[in-house]
């Protein structure tokens, strides 16, 4: 979050998808405004958020938003520029 706060240009990559952003940080994850937020991504990843890793009572944990500009998706065997600014 540091280096983020900083440099705000991030990016993200899977295997079929990559795609540059802004990097937005939301702050403490037990905040009272990201009660939603948390509620959904704890729904979400529910499988493993509350593996053991995670320390929600700290208040260093933070949500990291990014909010996407441009993006590569590879789908049987076609590539889609995805331009997500308009």
């Amino acid at each position: 979050m540091k280096q983020i706060k900083e440099n705000p240009v991030v990016a993200i990559a899977g295997d079929w998808f990559t795609a540059h952003g802004k990097g937005v940080n939301l702050g403490y994850f037990g905040k009272s405004e990201n009660v939603s937020i948390a509620k959904k991504m704890r729904e979400v990843f529910a499988e493993w958020i509350d593996n053991g890793h995670n320390n929600f009572e700290d208040e260093n944990t933070c949500i990291l938003c990014i909010e996407l500009t441009d993006g590569i998706l590879f789908s049987h065997g076609t590539r889609y520029e995805i331009d997500f600014s308009k």
